[in-house]
């Protein structure tokens, strides 16, 4: 048949991850809404696609690093501060997992770094892979400069240190020791006017000891990686531009007004070669062959007193800290009792995430952290027990669903340390979305602009109707506002009575953008739905119509399966959503046409009812990743097993081909009786006219 050649090949097995959120708060919308529905769409489609055996799906809270010990710090002798750093994050934990489960996000588990049961099998890995990068000669141990309060004489941590980004072109003037929120690294004596967030005070920098892995050696097998990436259709553009951008010569920019006291001490430096400005440029650069004759350059630059700000290039990644909060790094060549940099951890943790949910897989039990009840299994069970089998092997794939801002991390460091350790791990489809932005402005929980919580959303929302308008947000393109009319605060006009200003949340003259997608939830997908349910039982007698659906109407839904499938499989989230709506806003209109033409034709009326079924079936499929509830409540009516419904094995058939997969005819297969005023998808409570 036509509709089995040129399909889009799956892995044979395939990881889902959604990176880590700070166990330091909980979830806001852009958590949410920027990458765990995504991902939850993508692995609950891999579930249907390649069968539920075949995925895991998995992420945690980041339990570890200076973010969470200011946080804990800041509520020491508050009437809510918890009585150890690790309840503080257990807190946290349980509070993510609540705001996930409300969502509906289907995760096999949702874990700790330093949380049961992940925390040892977290740091067995941490331990090992750290071991085998010195053994394979990657680490480097360099004496570096960290901020040291002399009021409060300690060492502070990076989120204890805040400033102005020196990297070219960044305006961020929350920078911390040596990151931005951009993502920009840096070494902590290029921030721009450090201040210790303990006493208000300018630090000083003193010397410290670390272990660091060699990333710039890896510059070149990442040009060939990014060439690859280039033209492979599942990596988004933005994932190959972000990190070329850390592939260029070590330089750095120094103001024109400067150039005489620059040239005073070039001869000093090492070899270097002078751009001159040009344009509108107030700045010429510096380049250098390695990031050490820049530092080299640096330090000469800085005692002639000559300013510059550093470009973005690689840099030796620092593997780990002297925090104590962390994972312990094991002692190497006599340097001890250090813990691991929160974000290196991070970036294999979803390894440990796999191995412990295999674990508890095979010991039969059912982890606390399995959050949403899955039709698809009553108990976990997957096709390989070895992690090896997932992150290794050439019929498998990882999918890892990240943000804009963490693709240095996840792009840049990760595949240059998978490449080191030579343990066949591959690096395989970063998917990484941009900004949701917050009524047009960029919102952080650190920053001026607050986004609201996960749960708040809740109080005026359904999951299904955030989870579809995020979905439908084209995030793979480009970054979009989030305007909920709900929380729109913005002055709407004045009112012709009073004067006073009517706000935008309380016009009802001004239409929700957040709702523009629950329509076809509320309207078409239930009027589709209740049509076939109530025409079956008032005119098939509770049964499924045992005649074939109309030719054209079959075609109709094959098509829209095929370009959905197209759509997931190129990671375009926004397309597969359009799919499926166009595909329903029509299949809706063939049921009124049909239909009301055979009011007084009861085999008309009955060939109609094929055909809408039909499409129900088809609608309910193509929409099961993005509004799980619904769907399946769908399957359960039919009294269809949900495995067998939203298996893409059977995903061309209809229903009678169902029923005959369950030994079952039209005329025996009872369904589910539908209640009168039933709805498959309902608005919220404070959406309705009071």
């Amino acid at each position: 048949m036509a509709h089995t050649s040129d399909r889009p090949a799956f892995p044979a097995r395939a990881v889902v991850t959604a990176g880590m959120p700070y166990g330091n708060k909980n979830l806001h919308f852009g958590h949410i809404g920027g990458v765990f529905v995504p991902a939850d769409f993508f692995a609950r489609f891999l579930r249907d696609r390649i069968g539920p055996e075949n995925v895991l799906f998995v992420s945690g809270t980041d339990c570890y690093g200076s973010p969470i010990m200011e946080g804990f710090r800041k509520l020491q002798g508050t009437p809510d501060a918890p009585a150890t750093i690790t309840d503080y994050v257990a807190r946290n934990h349980e509070l993510q997992r609540d705001a996930l489960s409300a969502y509906e996000v289907s995760l096999d588990l949702y874990a700790g770094s330093g949380l049961g049961p992940a925390k040892d099998v977290h740091a067995r890995l941490t331990d090992e892979l750290i071991r085998r990068l010195h053994e394979m000669g990657h680490l480097r141990r360099l004496e570096t400069l960290q901020f040291y309060d002399t009021e409060a004489q300690t060492f502070l941590n990076g989120r204890q240190v805040q400033g102005t980004c020196p990297v070219r072109g960044c305006k961020g003037e929350k920078a911390y020791a040596d990151e931005c929120d951009m993502g920009h690294q840096f070494d902590p004596e290029d921030l721009i006017n450090p201040v210790s967030q303990l006493t208000g005070t300018t630090p000083e920098l003193r010397p410290v000891a670390n272990w660091y892995f060699d990333l710039p050696h890896f510059e070149g097998y990442l040009e060939e990686l990014m060439d690859e990436w280039a033209c492979d259709p599942q990596v988004r553009d933005v994932v190959v531009k972000t990190v070329r951008e850390s592939l260029v010569a070590p330089a750095l920019y120094i103001k024109v007004e400067l150039r005489d006291s620059f040239d005073a001490v070039a001869a000093q430096l090492p070899p270097h070669r002078v751009t001159e400005p040009t344009g509108n440029q107030q700045s010429f650069s510096v380049t250098f062959e390695d990031w050490e004759d820049r530092d080299r350059a640096r330090a000469l630059l800085e005692k002639a007193g000559v300013r510059f700000r550093a470009s973005k290039c690689l840099l030796p990644f620092r593997i780990t800290g002297n925090i104590d909060w962390g994972v312990p790094a094991p002692d190497i060549d006599g340097v001890e009792g250090l813990t691991v940099w929160c974000w290196p951890e991070s970036l294999w943790a979803p390894i440990s995430f796999c191995i412990t949910a295999l674990q508890e897989a095979a010991a039969g039990r059912t982890t606390a952290d399995v959050l949403v009840k899955r039709p698809d299994r009553k108990a976990p069970a997957y096709s390989a027990s070895d992690w090896h089998d997932w992150w290794c092997a050439d019929d498998a794939q990882v999918f890892q669903f990240i943000g804009q801002d963490n693709i240095y991390f996840y792009c840049v460091a990760q595949p240059a340390l998978w490449k080191a350790l030579d343990w066949g791990l591959f690096q395989d489809t970063p998917v990484a979305n941009y900004h949701i932005l917050f009524m047009n402005k960029k919102a952080s929980s650190s920053g001026q602009i607050k986004p609201p919580m996960a749960a708040e959303l809740l109080d005026h929302y359904t999951p299904d109707q955030l989870r579809c308008h995020w979905l439908s947000l084209g995030l793979d393109a480009k970054a979009v506002s989030f305007a909920p009319k709900a929380f729109d605060t913005s002055v709407s006009h004045k009112d012709k009575k009073t004067g006073e200003d009517v706000l935008v949340k309380d016009d009802p003259r001004v239409v929700d953008p957040a709702l523009k997608e629950s329509a076809f939830l509320t309207n078409i997908f239930n009027r589709l739905a209740r049509s076939c349910f109530y025409g079956a039982q008032r005119h098939c007698g509770g049964h499924v119509p045992s005649v074939a659906p109309s030719p054209e109407c079959v075609a109709a839904c094959d098509e829209a399966t095929l370009a959905f499938e197209r759509c997931c499989h190129g990671l375009d989230l926004h397309g597969a959503m359009s799919v499926a709506e166009e595909f329903g806003r029509e299949a809706n209109k063939r049921w009124d046409a049909a239909s009301k033409a055979a009011k007084e034709d009861e085999a008309a009326y009955v060939a109609a009812l094929a055909d809408a079924f039909r499409s129900l079936r088809t609608l309910a499929l193509l929409m099961h990743p993005a509004a799980p509830s619904g769907c399946e409540m769908v399957a359960e009516h039919l009294a269809v097993p949900a495995g067998l419904f939203f298996s893409w094995e059977h995903a061309f058939d209809g229903v009678p081909e169902l029923l005959d997969v369950m030994g079952e005819t039209p005329e025996t297969h009872a369904m589910v009786e539908l209640p009168p005023r039933t709805d498959f998808f309902s608005k919220h409570p404070s959406q309705y006219k009071k």
